[in-house]
């Protein structure tokens, strides 16, 4: 958990004490208190989240080599392996992932997790459809790690291959940490050639 993970916790948890004070102040009878103390906080909302979309216009990509673990709390991900075989049309790479968890007593599993290739135009390659490549959500024990690959098809002109993971889908939490991948915010990414 970084400092940032911190700050957002302590900011949530300030704002949901700010909230019910305002409710219980409109309860009592004090609207005004109540509303100097809501426009209080959307004052600080308005600053926090200033500061989480500047965050993420400036903070530099974060950018992994093999073998280095992108953790999600205790889940992790990690590039072990990428092989490439040139075809006629243009190249197939298969990238093998390892999936492992840092916990030490509960299960793990990280929902909405998507990896894809992408290139120095931006160009996205997504996954070929295969289900006997493994799931990316599969349910871990503590320090336990499993191996899934999963294969691509690139045209032959795709320069600068680097595999991108990222978070599809689920509620953005996120977006309301800084420094985290949001807004416009670039995902982490592995450079493959």
């Amino acid at each position: 958990m970084s400092l940032f993970d911190l700050l957002f916790i302590a900011v949530f948890l300030a704002s949901v004490g700010s909230l019910l004070s305002a409710a219980l102040l409109a309860v009592r009878g004090d609207g005004a208190e109540a509303v100097a103390l809501l426009r209080r906080w959307c004052i600080c909302a308005g600053i926090y989240l200033s500061v989480v979309v500047l965050a993420s216009v400036f903070w530099p990509r974060k950018v992994l080599q093999l073998g280095d673990p992108r953790c999600f709390d205790d889940w992790c991900i990690a590039v072990e392996s990428v092989s490439h075989q040139p075809a006629q049309v243009g190249d197939t790479w298969r990238v093998t992932l390892r999936l492992s968890s840092r916990a030490r007593r509960v299960l793990q599993r990280e929902n909405n997790v998507v990896v894809y290739l992408s290139d120095r135009r931006g160009r996205r390659y997504d996954p070929i459809p295969d289900k006997s490549a493994g799931p990316m959500n599969v349910q871990l024990a503590p320090r336990e790690s499993v191996l899934v690959m999963r294969d691509f098809a690139v045209p032959a002109d795709a320069a600068e291959l680097g595999l991108v993971i990222d978070h599809e889908g689920g509620f953005p939490i996120g977006w309301f940490i800084i420094g985290d991948e949001a807004w416009f915010h670039k995902p982490t990414i592995v450079p493959l050639r």
